[in-house]
């Protein structure tokens, strides 16, 4: 008897609530996708919505913008984080190798962000095209602030594991929120882009969104400089990409003098690449 009041129990137990999302599915992965950016782990964030960026379905329309500012954010976080790191080379004379492989890894994990973000760009442009875009999120953990520890680095002064870590998560935090605020219009100004999000999930003019991200494309294409990763044809390539970009937006004064600046910068490459 006792076993078959457990058998009811738990069959009215599993049948109380709405099933999970089957792994695997786009449900899963933005479920997971939202669970993830809300504790500000942007890092998961950006691996769920890649598995959903690609599709045809409500997901994935949800799924673009958000990628493109986390991507995006990843990205300016590593790049920030890195010179840091450089500067923390120069100023360390007596020990400066740990920096100096700090500042490559960090250096790569932002040429896989930027290349990452270039792709969600492209896939926006090309599939969105109503005249406004819908952030289905809340506004980002984080903030524009630098944290403490970044000049401390920057100074030279060695961090233990638990103290690196916790930076890196605050930069690349630090990273989402700027770059949100830059996408929808507010550059720096955290404060405006917050209020935003307080009527729910903010609608943002496509052009507005896309002019910031064409703009993100060619201020992150200096991590391919000369003195950083030297790759002259990904400057070339994510050049391209922003003035495809602004291609796809009505021109005004601000993205006639942004293309202006790439096609300037864009001659200054050396030949051959």
């Amino acid at each position: 008897m006792c076993g078959v009041l457990a058998l009811i129990w738990a069959g009215a137990s599993c049948s109380s609530g709405p099933r999970p999302p089957e792994p695997g599915t786009p449900a899963f992965y933005w479920a997971a996708a939202k669970s993830t950016y809300a504790t500000g782990d942007f890092r998961k964030t950006g691996e769920n919505l890649s598995q959903l960026r690609g599709g045809v379905d409500e997901f994935a329309s949800r799924a673009r913008p958000l990628s493109v500012v986390v991507s995006a954010g990843l990205a300016r976080g590593y790049f920030d984080l890195a010179e840091s790191y450089e500067a923390g080379a120069k100023m360390n004379r007596a020990n400066p190798t740990p920096f100096r492989k700090q500042t490559s890894n960090l250096r790569s994990m932002a040429s896989s962000a930027v290349l990452d973000f270039a792709e969600g760009v492209r896939l926006l442009a090309d599939k969105d095209k109503d005249p406004n875009l819908t952030l289905a999120c809340q506004y980002p953990t984080g903030s524009m602030a630098e944290p403490p520890a970044l000049r401390k680095i920057a100074g030279g002064a060695t961090l233990q594991d638990a103290e690196k870590d916790l930076l890196e998560t605050a930069m690349l935090q630090r990273g989402v929120v700027m770059t949100m605020s830059s996408l929808v219009g507010s550059p720096d100004d955290s404060a405006r882009t917050l209020e935003l999000f307080k009527a729910g999930e903010p609608s943002i003019p496509r052009a507005t969104f896309l002019f910031g991200a064409a703009k993100a494309l060619y201020d992150l294409s200096a991590l391919y400089g000369p003195t950083r990763l030297d790759l002259p044809n990904r400057i070339q390539m994510l050049s391209q990409e922003a003035l495809d970009t602004l291609q796809t937006i009505p021109e005004n004064k601000d993205s006639k003098a942004l293309a202006a600046r790439i096609q300037a910068s864009l001659k200054k490459l050396r030949p051959g690449t």
